[in-house]
């Protein structure tokens, strides 16, 4: 997730407002900004002002014959509800219409379309839109609930209906003063976590964000040791469901960019160099070639002496290989360090990207071990991500692309390679690109809000198995990392904060049989 949030509602023109409070009518209100501070501000003004009216009315009108009759406690409250929702409407106005030289909701760049693109970089306010009532606390959240069908590749790809409720995740953060604050982000995953056999549950509970912010000048800030993103990709950086069209996350964030990527952080630091360029570097505590349960860790950190799952491998690239957050329980003492530029081009508008790099000198956890009890060496791994995004100016037209590999500098060395099963075998490296096209389309006011529908195509391609298998297995390649994914479907906005997702994917695989793992998927996402 990114630091910045959304920018305030502005308009650069004038709005004149009738307040027509107690007796006195005509009373005009010019408003250069309107927030929702400046919404409650004005709504508490105008009701103190009706409250005084009739003493100010009486004043101005000293020596008429008839004084006007102080206005009930029942029509003040009428008047203060009656001018909460017209602020309100001009509130979704401009978030419809934005201000002169802007799209709708921010301007119109790749980094901060409308609907589906990053937020706007200019306010600070990490997480949570909307000011609390308790000073300097804020509370935001998103979310999504998936449900359709799917093919089973294990049921020889009979179709089966489901539901996921894929997450909920609380968005708490605390302003300890200007210039520094706490952030944190607390995620429940596939229904939650069970306690018992007969829940029906299996899901999580999470910690992915818990840190210090420390905001010294605008080239230079830091991220306090904690829990936090590896600041490499698009998606890992900005994952929530209103920021995606397809209703599973882009392919390249489900293994080679193994999101949400979290880590334990010593520490990130980021700024602006130019009003153009940006920057992020992080120290982090090395990913691990270790994906078995957290229990099978020993009492000494190191792997089991029997046969334990691999971290990564040709199916699941990165996707196990995090390390974990807690207990000391890391295995290994190797350091990983992480840097990304993110960039506008000021010659292109709608023109964002991101260029990313992460290294880490070893991979292995203590004690790593071939089935038949070989000590297995050091591996290195070095992951690189760029990404661009096209928002056309003025047009409804959108575009995405995406390239990322991971290079392993002994892949001899990964348990994938020397576990006894050569359908997981790992290459030199693993790729994967992707390209999407998207239009948006508004669908006017529906149910007091502005909807937009956005059509879009995705094609990715990965190649999780390339050449150069080393170690103990059978090094004959099975086909079942090179995969093809097809993704087409709408997502329609009620709101920015507020995502319908319906789409179709289909998936080919070189592995013999081929993948059997299409589906038909629709979702309820939101983000506030």
């Amino acid at each position: 997730m990114p630091l910045p949030r959304e920018k305030p509602l502005a308009c650069e023109a004038p709005i004149e407002l009738k307040a027509e409070t107690g007796a006195k009518a005509g009373r005009s209100i010019v408003l250069r900004s309107v927030s929702s501070l400046g919404a409650t501000v004005l709504i508490v003004g105008l009701s103190l002002l009706g409250a005084s009216g009739n003493e100010a009315f009486a004043a101005d009108n000293a020596g008429t014959s008839v004084a006007a009759a102080p206005p009930s406690n029942e029509e003040l409250l009428r008047e203060m509800n009656a001018m909460k929702d017209r602020m309100h409407a001009i509130e979704d106005q401009l978030r419809r219409n934005g201000s002169p030289g802007t799209a709708p909701n921010g301007p119109a760049t790749a980094q901060t379309g409308p609907y589906g693109g990053q937020p706007a970089a200019g306010n600070k306010d990490i997480f949570g839109l909307y000011k609390s009532p308790v000073e300097g606390l804020k509370l935001g959240a998103y979310g999504e609930f998936k449900f359709g069908s799917m093919q089973n590749p294990d049921a020889n790809g009979q179709w089966q209906n489901g539901f996921d409720g894929g997450r909920l995740v609380l968005l708490p953060s605390y302003q300890i003063t200007d210039n520094i604050s706490f952030n944190s982000e607390v995620e429940f995953e596939h229904g939650g976590i069970a306690a018992d056999a007969d829940d029906k549950l299996n899901g999580t509970a999470e910690i992915e964000q818990a840190f210090i912010d420390f905001k010294v000048r605008p080239w230079i800030n830091f991220h306090s040791p904690g829990i936090d993103l590896v600041p490499i990709g698009f998606t890992n950086q900005t994952h929530e469901p209103t920021t995606f069209y397809s209703v599973q996350r882009p392919e390249l964030a489900n293994g080679l960019i193994p999101t949400t990527f979290f880590v334990p952080s010593w520490g990130t630091v980021y700024g602006q160099i130019t009003d153009n360029l940006g920057y992020q570097f992080q120290v982090s505590n090395s990913a691990e070639d270790f994906g078995d349960s957290f229990d099978s860790r020993t009492d000494a950190n190191t792997v089991p002496t029997g046969a334990y799952a691999a971290g990564i491998d040709g199916k699941n690239a990165l996707g196990l290989s995090r390390p974990p957050v807690g207990d000391f329980r890391q295995l290994n003492n190797d350091f990983a360090y992480a840097a990304r530029l993110h960039y506008t081009l000021p010659f292109a508008p709608g023109l964002a990207g991101s260029s990313s790099v992460y290294f880490t000198p070893n991979v292995e956890p203590r004690g790593a071990h071939s089935d038949v009890g070989t000590s297995l060496g050091n591996s290195s791994l070095t992951l690189v991500d760029s990404e661009l995004r096209y928002r056309v100016p003025d047009t409804g037209w959108e575009f995405r692309a995406e390239y990322a590999e991971a290079f392993f500098g002994s892949p001899g060395n990964l348990r994938a390679n020397n576990d006894s099963d050569a359908t997981n075998n790992v290459g030199d490296t693993m790729y994967g690109l992707s390209g999407e096209v998207a239009y948006h389309v508004p669908l006017g006011t529906i149910i007091g809000s502005s909807w937009e529908a956005v059509p879009f195509y995705r094609y990715t391609y990965e190649n999780l198995q390339t050449g150069g298998f080393k170690g103990t297995d059978a090094n004959t390649p099975t086909g079942a990392g090179k995969l093809q994914f097809h993704d087409v479907g709408v997502a329609v906005f009620p709101s920015p904060k507020l995502v319908l997702k319906l789409n179709y994917t289909h998936v080919e695989s070189d592995e013999s049989g081929g993948a059997k793992s299409d589906s038909i998927l629709g979702a309820v996402g939101f983000f506030f």
